[in-house]
């Protein structure tokens, strides 16, 4: 039983970005830079999302529910694995994360820094991962070009919005492509977002968004966690962590 557990929990650990690559801003070591762009004017703001991820045949695949807040193009992200739904949560999986305490994880997003950090709070385990220098060098341009093409008119939760599609592209001529719908009430804010990468397509839809700053301190690695310098160490750490726990038990 042990074993099994164990072995779970590796399995868990090392697919942990790689599943999350498929969730538009939420993956950590996945994320796209050029998707803060389609906020605009928007430069901070907290709210729920719930972020869908459909395969080719628009069969959904994953839904997330998360915790987003921007401020200054820096990101965070709080997910809860024991909300999130998909064929590779099963109740057994679901039931070793939060006895590892491993169901609460956090991404933030440090463009300016180059870094991407993956924070488990019930584990104080934290990972600081190297951002794509390209996205982090997007990101902080301040040059680029944003193109809207309007596509219709669609309601989203009562919100009367324009459907958009919508090219970013940086100094350097690369390109974010998407599908926006925009809310007239809430300062033009991309209500949805959908994006299509890798033969999977991602929707991310924003509720009770805030335009208040968020803390600064969010966005900022807690201190007196232990620190990782890969995946694996923090995998190992984590695992050694649960073993000497159920020794003692």
């Amino acid at each position: 039983m042990k074993f099994k557990m164990h072995f779970c929990l590796a399995a868990w650990l090392a697919g942990a970005t790689v599943s999350f690559a498929q969730v538009p801003g939420g993956s950590p070591g996945g994320f796209n830079a050029g998707l803060t762009k389609l906020f605009g004017d928007v430069t901070a703001f907290s709210a729920k999302a719930e972020a869908r991820v459909l395969d080719e045949k628009e069969k959904e695949i994953m839904v997330a529910p998360m915790d987003f807040a921007l401020l200054d193009k820096k990101v965070r992200i709080q997910i809860d694995m024991t909300q999130a739904k998909s064929p590779d949560l099963t109740p057994e999986t679901i039931g070793i994360l939060k006895q590892q305490g491993l169901a609460i994880m956090i991404s933030i997003v440090r463009p300016d820094l180059k870094l991407v950090y993956l924070i488990y709070p019930a584990q104080k385990s934290s990972l600081a991962m190297p951002m794509p220098k390209d996205q982090a060098d997007s990101l902080l341009q301040a040059k680029g070009k944003v193109e809207k093409t309007p596509l219709g008119k669609e309601t989203i939760d009562g919100h009367n919005c324009v459907k958009n599609k919508v090219v970013v592209t940086d100094e350097k001529g690369q390109t974010l492509e998407a599908t926006t719908w925009n809310a007239a009430d809430m300062k033009d804010f991309p209500i949805q977002i959908r994006t299509t990468e890798q033969g999977n397509t991602s929707v991310i839809r924003f509720k009770d968004v805030k335009f208040s700053s968020p803390e600064g301190k969010q966005f900022d690695p807690p201190s007196g966690y232990t620190q990782y310098k890969d995946m694996q160490e923090m995998m190992q750490g984590i695992m050694s962590k649960s073993l000497t726990g159920a020794e003692k038990k």
